[in-house]
Parts: structure tokens; C-alpha cells; sequence
């Protein structure tokens, strides 16, 4: 593996170690391989790993490629929701990996990347794709959309209280111009709702959440992924999966009991009629979650949760 000077961290890059146990050897996949941390730290677990890497992001695969080198990886620009299609084209038979890896963080490098417009820290372009070879920008969207779309967003991806308030603010604003930058939107939202008592974080963190969720679609189909995952791995093969909000993990955590056979039907139903069977163990009842150690050198962390579980 060549040498590269990264300033990104991985997220609990010991404990995803520990979960995954590449020490075993195998074909592992990382889902969302960016800066390729994680990926690093699998590839020396043994000698005997073959790490597929998937991402989005084209100038993700090509620094995770300088940083990794060739031998022993093989990078795919793909959405990890993909990952059965993907691995059939590979000649990866389902059961044949020993281990699957998804953080779905944002990188360092996307966030401190001004023309990517992911962060109101910085100004630059409203656009917040991964892909940035297709799809809507969140310039798109909220400059195009009614302020009831809006405020779902706002609401269902960003859990924003104050959701109508900064729509209606949006869609004022944009009759005057189109909002183009990230310094522009954030202006609006903390003209909006100001700074409340006790506040640590910015009033425009949840709105651009919301809309970053939105225009990568990062919520749909994790339940799939989960499923399409265990299906792949291998007997006593594990999943992780690192979630940064309680949306992402609440779907996580429901899609591991579900493979764990826990029935996710009504209780008003006489019946179970979701057909949940006992596929894998989950050995984190509770999330894992970064040291403080970790979170003294690496604060993006703080809102990490890993879950982990065993195919049976």
C-alpha cells in the first residue's frame, strides 16, 4: 500500500476492526470505502483479505485508489445499495464474504471541500451530491419546490421544529434571486430562527442534514441493504454499519432485528405475516460508540454509532 498524508480520521477505526476480524482473511466489502481508512486498516488485518470498495463519489475512488494502490483492492463507483448486483458481476458468489463494512458518514473531505456545498462553514455552490455526474443539486431543490415539500424535508430528514417557518423564509427569499450558495441558505435559516437558549450547534445544521439526505436519497433502501448484505456474507461473516444520526440508526437497528428473526408486525395482527426468520446474531444490543479519547482528537465522531452482527 503507498504512503498518502490523509488529514481524514476513520470513526472507530479499533472497533470496526474488532467487529469485523479481518485477521480471518476473506473477500471483505467496504461499502463506502472514501478516503479509504477503514479500508486501510482491513487490508492489514492479513495478508490474506480482498477488499472490494465501493463509492459514490468518482474523486473518492480515485484518492482511496493513490492511497490503497491496486493490489488486492478492487474499486467499484457504485451506490452500496447495489452491492448483490455488483458483486454477480464480479464473479462473487452470495456466502463468500467474510465481512461487510458501511459507514454512512460524510467525509472530511467532502465536507471541507467548499465547491462541493456541503457545509454552511464554508461558501460555495448549493449542491451536496455524492455523485456529482447526476441528479439534482440542493440549489435544485430549494429553489424549485413548494414550501410544503420543503418543510417535509425539513421535517422528515432533518427533524426541524421550526420546518414551516424556514420554508416560507426559502421561498421569500428566492423571489428575490435564485440561492445559490451555502452561505446564502444558512444566512436565511439563522435569519429565521436565530440562536435558541442552550443551542451548541448552528440553527442551519438539521436544514442542511435534511436536504444532504435528501438529494443523496441516503434513506432509502438501508432495510434492503441490510438484507442484501447478510445474504452475501458468509457463515459467521459480520455486517457493521456506522450511523452519524437517529434516523439512519433507527432504520439500522430495525433491519438487524428483523434479520434476527424479531417480528416487526403489529400486535394487533392474530399472526405474524412479516415472514422475519432468524438470519444472523446481533452482537451489539446496544451501539458502540467512540471514546473519549477519540472524541478529544476527532469531534466529528461524537454523534457515531456502530452496530455489528454474525450471519448464522
Amino acid at each position: 500500500m503507498k504512503s498518502v498524508n490523509y488529514r481524514h480520521a476513520p470513526v472507530m477505526p479499533q472497533e470496526v476492526v474488532a467487529a469485523l476480524l479481518p485477521q480471518r482473511g476473506g473477500i471483505f466489502v467496504d461499502c463506502t470505502v472514501g478516503l479509504g481508512g477503514h479500508a486501510e486498516l482491513l487490508l492489514r488485518g492479513s495478508p490474506e483479505v480482498r477488499l472490494i470498495a465501493f463509492d459514490r463519489d468518482a474523486e473518492a475512488i480515485e484518492m482511496a485508489r493513490r492511497r490503497l494502490g491496486m493490489e488486492r483492492v478492487t474499486f467499484v463507483k457504485a451506490d452500496y445499495r447495489r452491492l448483490r448486483q455488483v458483486l454477480a458481476d464480479l464473479a462473487v458468489s452470495e456466502g463468500e464474504v467474510a465481512g461487510v463494512l458501511a459507514d454512512l458518514g460524510v467525509s472530511s473531505m467532502q465536507l471541507e471541500s467548499s465547491e462541493r456545498g456541503f457545509s454552511f462553514q464554508r461558501d460555495g455552490p448549493l449542491d451536496m451530491r455524492m455523485d456529482r455526474s447526476f441528479g439534482p443539486t440542493a440549489a435544485d431543490l430549494v429553489n424549485s419546490l413548494s414550501d410544503r415539500e420543503l418543510a417535509d424535508i425539513l421535517l422528515r430528514y432533518g427533524e426541524e421544529r421550526s420546518c414551516f417557518k424556514i420554508a416560507r423564509a426559502i421561498c421569500e427569499a428566492r423571489k428575490r434571486s435564485p440561492i445559490k450558495t451555502t452561505l446564502e441558505l444558512a444566512k436565511i435559516v439563522e435569519r429565521t430562527v436565530g440562536w435558541r437558549r442552550g443551542r451548541n450547534t448552528h440553527p442551519a445544521t438539521q436544514t442542511f442534514q435534511a436536504l444532504r439526505i435528501a438529494v443523496n436519497c441516503e434513506l432509502d433502501r438501508l432495510q434492503d441493504f441490510v438484507s442484501d448484505a447478510v445474504q452475501v456474507l458468509m457463515p459467521a461473516g459480520r455486517l457493521a454499519v456506522i450511523t452519524f444520526h437517529s434516523l439512519e440508526d433507527r432504520l439500522i437497528k430495525g433491519a438487524f432485528r428483523y434479520e434476527a428473526g424479531i417480528c416487526r408486525c403489529s400486535n394487533w395482527l392474530p399472526s405474524c405475516v412479516c415472514g422475519a426468520k432468524a438470519k444472523v446474531t446481533i452482537l451489539t444490543q446496544k451501539p458502540i460508540v467512540p471514546s473519549q479519547e477519540e472524541l478529544r482528537l476527532n469531534p466529528r465522531a461524537r454523534s457515531a454509532k456502530l452496530r455489528v452482527c454474525q450471519k448464522i
